[in-house]
């Protein structure tokens, strides 16, 4: 068996629902007998992961059968490793069900969602106060979050820099007033224990945002360590660099695990349909109205959508976050559906006007 000597996480002692084992997880893993163990993929390095198992960690080699069919197990995963006693090495051989799956749309033209973290309970929405703060990137992280399955809470961060932090959350809350707002400020430590009720023993959390707006200064103070390297953002534009490069799962003190994720250049939605109907409850209800049941919300006749716009009880940049949204999503299930080579071949010219929209969605 391979210790891990990875820098991802300190080592510690641990039990196996202290890392987020269930029943649901038990009962997935009781039909393998013999040399097997579970364990938890903490951090994916070069050719080998770091794994939480019970009473250490280790590093283990993915099998031969699972690279063949491109498995590969996200940070957060739970998995099956085969012991090789003779040789004392670990290699996974199998993924176990994941019971939420928090992914985003892969890049460019790829068809595939690329997976950010598994098994999580919460997803931390990172935002910031000066430059970074933008609602329309917020509801883009709230589409991936509800699909998910996990329960998304936005933080917003540097508060100490607001005179009136109340503002801003009206402005969030303006967007999703049934998500939760924790303002803090992570340099300070100023409202962190407003985010204790998610921090149980047990419960996985991953932190998503842009970069600079101190997702690494927030683990590094809950985990009252200096972890994770930090960096100033610039003065002219409020963008920061990726000081995190590696995703990786820690354990805090509160016994809650935390999954930090580099930043995100691009925030593809991928094929989160579920997603757009809870981040967008006020359109669709508004819609049930609409003369046609296909109502784009454009230049249809009888738009509930577009009058209720007119008459200040929606605001016209929603309704356009809506749409920006919708058209990429319909433009990733296209590729879903059809199939890369044949949507170039066949398929491309039709729908490339939304590639440049869709772009500029994702930076946004």
């Amino acid at each position: 068996m391979s210790k891990s000597s990875s820098p991802c996480n300190p080592q510690r002692i641990h039990t196996l629902e202290e890392i987020g084992w269930t029943e649901e997880f038990e009962r997935a893993f009781s039909k393998y007998n013999g040399p097997y163990l579970p364990g938890r993929v903490a951090c994916r390095q070069k050719t080998v992961f770091d794994l939480l198992i019970e009473d250490g960690e280790v590093t283990a080699g993915l099998s031969g059968a699972m690279r063949k069919l491109g498995r590969y197990p996200a940070v957060g995963d739970f998995v099956v490793l085969f012991s090789h006693p003779e040789a004392k090495t670990l290699t996974i051989v199998d993924i176990l069900p994941q019971k939420t799956r928090f992914s985003r749309g892969a890049s460019g033209r790829e068809s595939s969602d690329h997976v950010i973290a598994a098994n999580i309970d919460y997803i931390f929405i990172v935002t910031a106060a000066g430059h970074d703060f933008n609602l329309r990137r917020i509801e883009r992280y709230l589409v991936i979050a509800h699909a998910s399955g996990a329960c998304p809470v936005v933080v917003l961060n540097k508060t100490d820099l607001l005179d009136d932090p109340s503002i801003l959350i009206d402005e969030i809350h303006s967007i999703s007033s049934d998500i939760p707002v924790i303002p803090i400020s992570a340099m300070s430590g100023e409202g962190v224990e407003g985010l204790d009720p998610y921090l149980l023993p047990g419960k996985t959390i991953t932190l998503i945002g842009s970069s600079g707006v101190g997702k690494s200064t927030l683990i590094n103070h809950l985990l009252e360590n200096q972890v994770q390297e930090t960096s100033h953002i610039r003065e002219y534009d409020g963008k920061g660099h990726h000081t995190t490069t590696v995703r990786q799962l820690f354990i805090l003190k509160s016994g809650a695990l935390m999954i930090d994720n580099p930043g995100l250049r691009e925030v593809g939605i991928g094929c989160a349909s579920e997603g757009i109907a809870d981040t967008f409850p006020d359109i669709l209800e508004l819609a049930e109205e609409c003369r046609f049941s296909d109502c784009q919300h454009e230049e249809e006749p009888g738009c509930a959508v577009k009058a209720a716009v007119q008459n200040g009880l929606l605001q016209a940049a929603r309704l356009d976050s809506y749409q920006r949204l919708m058209r990429e999503l319909a433009f990733e299930q296209e590729k879903a559906e059809i199939g890369l080579a044949r949507l170039k071949k066949k398929r491309w010219k039709p729908i490339a006007k939304f590639a440049k929209d869709i772009q500029k969605s994702k930076e946004r």
